[in-house]
């Protein structure tokens, strides 16, 4: 690294430790001196304190171009930047001119990967083993990557083969992608005012199945019954019809007509649930 000039060694040695030094005598320094003094400074001093944030505030677009890759959902955005700033911070900490790069250029793959462990430990919503949560980040990279060469979506077999794993290994990854990417039931289907929610496109649970299968569980054993008992049984349950109303119609009195409802509906409960469960059900 070239030596400081005279008249900014003098800026930088001027600086006191505590309070933070005026943003400006730092800010004539350049990336190599800003460095220099994050090495020579000691942790938690303002000094260094201050070297860094200029260094952070010079280096914002390249966190933003890191983010920008995971753009496909807005809301992450300002958590992503957070965490994109902590990879940045400690790439600054960390840099050694000595190995011959750029700051930007080493601080890069930090804040790629500070995101990377960002999403493998803190977004998903189910566990999912780690060897997926890594085949998803690859089937991701790799499918931006196809489509850019092959000017369209890859198939899923076009998928495998890039990545060199089998179509079972990238349908688990699919799968977990879903499990990662989940949404609250509230969530709007488009952003005009009162959309419909994800909610309301669910399936609620139809008691009309019920009402269903335990017609279909009666008619099996419905000509078990006399005629007159099925009689009795229509006119009550599907005309609606008072036990008096019944006995008219049939020319019997509602006594006997009670006695034919009770004995057809203990035949086919019976026939249903089992004699014991029957017997406990009628007491």
């Amino acid at each position: 690294m070239e030596t400081f000039s005279a008249r900014k060694r003098s800026v930088v040695a001027s600086l006191p430790s505590d309070p933070a030094p005026p943003a400006g005598l730092l800010a004539e320094c350049d990336e190599g001196e800003l460095l220099a003094v994050i090495r020579s400074a000691p942790r938690g001093s303002a000094r260094r304190a201050a070297a860094c944030d200029l260094l952070v505030s010079s280096h914002r677009p390249l966190v933003w171009s890191c983010v920008r890759r995971y753009r496909g959902n807005p809301d992450w955005a300002e958590d992503l930047l957070q965490v994109g700033y902590v990879g940045l911070v400690k790439a600054i900490n960390n840099f050694d001119p000595a190995v011959g790069v750029s700051l930007a250029a080493y601080a890069q793959p930090c804040i790629t990967g500070e995101i990377k462990r960002y999403f493998r430990d803190k977004r998903w919503q189910v566990h999912v083993r780690r060897s997926v949560q890594e085949l998803v980040l690859q089937v991701r990279e790799a499918a931006s990557e196809l489509t850019h060469r092959l000017g369209r979506v890859p198939a899923e077999a076009e998928l495998a083969r890039h990545l060199g794993v089998s179509d079972s290994d990238l349908r688990e990854a699919r799968r977990a992608d879903l499990a990662f990417r989940a949404f609250s039931l509230d969530t709007p289907l488009s952003g005009h005012p009162g959309a419909a929610t994800i909610a309301d496109m669910i399936g609620a649970e139809d008691s009309g199945y019920e009402t269903a299968l335990g017609m279909q569980s009666v008619a099996t054993h419905w000509n078990e019954l006399p005629g007159r008992e099925q009689r009795v049984l229509l006119m009550r349950f599907f005309g609606d019809m008072t036990q008096s109303d019944i006995g008219q119609q049939l020319g019997i009195s509602q006594m006997h007509v009670s006695r034919l409802q009770a004995h057809a509906l203990g035949h086919l409960r019976t026939r249903l649930l089992g004699s014991d469960e029957a017997q406990s059900q009628a007491a």
